[in-house]
C-alpha cells in the first residue's frame, strides 16, 4: 500500500513525523502547496496565499531548533483574523488592502507553537450572510456553508489539516459539517479573540476545523496557552441524550433517519442513550439570538455604515443591520437576560448527560451559492455558550457529508472530546 502523502497527514501526525526526523516543515509545505495548486481553481478556499511566504516560514521553522506543539503544521486563518504579514480584509471591498500591524492572539500563539500560517481563508462579508467565492469541495454547485467557508473547504478538500474560523451563530459547525470535517466551537470566553473582528461579542468565539478530534484537542491547548495534554486512553461509554429539538421538522427526512439510527447503534455499543426534550422556553432562543447579534453587529459596524453604506451588500443592510438599528436597548437587554436564565436551566438539564446528540445542519449542503444554509441547528447551542463538536459520520442521499453534532455542558470541553472520540469509534 503506498504511503499517505504529507498533505493528507493530520496535525498530530505531522508533528510526530517532524520530531522523529522523518520529514520537514518544508516538505509538508511543498506537498500542501502542490495539492492546493490542483484543487484551488475548483474550490476557491483562499483569499490570500503566497507560496514564497509559506516556504520562507517553513524554512525558518526547520532552522529554529525546537519542536513546538504544532511544529510545521499548515494552518488556514479566516480573513477576519489579523495577520501582521498578510492582508486582512473582512470579506468586504471596504477594507481592501488592509494590513494589520500585529497578529491576532490566536495567530501569535499558533506561530509560537511552530504552526505554519498557510494563508487567509475566504469569509462571507463581515462573517455574515453574503457568501464569498468558495465552493463545496465535494460538489462545486453547492455551498460550503458559512461564514467560515474557506476554512472548512480548505480542510475538507485536503489542503491543510487545520484551520481557524469563528462562530456567532453557525459559522464553524455548519460549514465543517457540509465539508466533511471535524468542527469545534469552544465554551464561550475560553479562547481569546483579540485581533479578531467582532461581530457580536456576547456570542462570538473562535472555531477550529480539523481532520480529527485529537487535532482539535491539541490546537485548543495551544490556543489556551497551556501545555498540550493528550486525551485520556479511557474508553468509557458516555451518557448520551438524543435531542431532536423543537426544529426537528426542519431536518431533512434522511438526516432524521441517520441520527435515529446512530442513536440506536450507540446504545447497542454500550452508551446510555435516552431522549431529551428541551423546555418549551427554548423555542424563543433563536429570536433572542437574533436581537443580540443584530444589535451588537450594527454598532460594531458603525464606521462602515456611516462612511461606506453603498459598499455593504443589500442582504446585510436589509437583514442584520436593519434588525440591529431597529432593536431597542430594552429589547436587547431583555434578550440577554433571557438567555442567561436559559443557560442556568440548561446547566441543570445536563446533570444526567455527558453529551447531547443533535443535528449539525438540516442535511447535506444545499444546492446553490447564493446562501450558506439553515443556521437554526446551531443558534440554540451558540446562545447557550456551550461547547459543540460536529463529526463527519454520515453520507446523505447524494453521497455528500452529513454531520452529527455533540453538545456538552459549559466548561466540559475535554469531556466533549472524549465522548466525540468514543462516538466516532462506535460509529465506524
Amino acid at each position: 500500500m503506498p504511503a499517505k502523502p504529507l498533505h493528507h497527514f493530520t496535525a498530530t501526525e505531522i508533528v510526530s513525523a517532524i520530531a522523529a526526523g522523518k520529514t520537514t516543515a518544508v516538505a509538508v509545505a511543498e506537498s500542501c502547496l502542490e495539492y492546493i495548486a490542483g484543487r484551488e481553481p475548483q474550490v476557491a478556499a483562499w483569499h490570500f496565499l503566497d507560496p514564497q511566504l509559506v516556504l520562507a516560514q517553513a524554512r525558518a521553522l526547520d532552522k529554529r531548533g525546537t519542536i513546538g506543539a504544532l511544529q510545521g503544521v499548515p494552518v488556514g486563518i479566516k480573513d477576519i483574523i489579523d495577520t501582521s504579514d498578510m492582508p486582512t480584509e473582512y470579506g468586504t471591498p471596504i477594507h481592501k488592502g488592509h494590513r494589520p500591524r500585529i497578529d491576532a492572539t490566536c495567530v501569535a500563539l499558533t506561530r509560537r507553537a511552530g504552526g505554519l500560517i498557510m494563508g487567509k481563508t475566504v469569509t462571507t462579508e463581515f462573517a455574515n450572510f453574503f457568501p464569498g467565492k468558495t465552493r463545496n469541495p465535494f460538489d462545486p454547485e453547492r455551498t460550503p456553508g458559512g461564514s467560515s467557508s474557506g476554512s472548512a473547504a480548505a480542510v475538507g478538500a485536503g489542503m491543510v489539516p487545520l484551520a481557524v474560523g469563528t462562530q456567532t451563530t453557525a459559522s464553524t459547525i455548519r460549514p465543517a459539517a457540509f465539508c466533511g470535517s471535524v468542527g469545534y466551537r469552544p465554551t464561550w470566553g475560553d479562547l481569546r479573540c483579540a485581533g479578531v473582528m467582532e461581530a457580536s461579542g456576547s456570542l462570538d468565539t473562535l472555531g477550529l476545523i480539523a481532520r480529527s478530534v485529537e487535532d482539535v484537542a491539541l490546537y485548543r491547548d495551544v490556543l489556551l496557552g497551556v501545555t498540550p495534554l493528550a486525551l485520556p486512553a479511557d474508553n468509557t461509554a458516555p451518557r448520551i441524550g438524543f435531542c431532536r429539538t423543537h426544529i426537528w421538522d426542519q431536518c431533512e427526512p434522511e438526516t432524521q433517519r441517520l441520527l435515529e439510527t446512530c442513536a440506536s447503534r450507540l446504545a447497542q455499543a454500550g452508551a446510555s442513550v435516552s431522549d431529551v426534550k428541551l423546555p418549551a422556553e427554548f423555542s424563543r432562543i433563536e429570536d433572542a439570538h437574533r436581537w443580540i447579534s443584530s444589535f451588537e453587529f450594527a454598532r460594531n459596524r458603525a464606521w462602515e455604515i456611516d462612511h461606506h453604506w453603498d459598499m455593504i451588500s443589500e442582504r446585510l443592510r436589509n437583514n442584520r443591520i436593519r434588525d440591529g438599528l431597529d432593536c431597542s436597548y430594552e429589547t436587547y437587554r431583555d434578550a440577554r437576560d433571557f438567555l442567561e436564565q436559559q443557560r442556568l436551566v440548561f446547566d441543570d438539564l445536563m446533570a444526567d448527560y455527558d453529551v447531547l446528540l443533535t443535528p449539525a445542519a438540516a442535511g447535506e449542503a444545499p444546492l446553490g451559492l447564493h446562501a450558506t444554509g439553515n443556521a437554526s441547528f446551531c443558534a440554540i447551542w451558540t446562545s447557550m455558550h456551550v461547547p459543540a463538536v460536529t463529526l463527519p459520520l454520515f453520507k446523505g442521499p447524494n453521497g455528500l457529508p452529513v454531520g452529527a453534532q455533540l453538545i456538552a455542558r459549559r466548561n466540559n470541553d475535554r469531556l466533549l472530546f472524549a465522548a466525540a472520540r468514543w462516538v466516532q469509534r462506535a460509529s465506524s
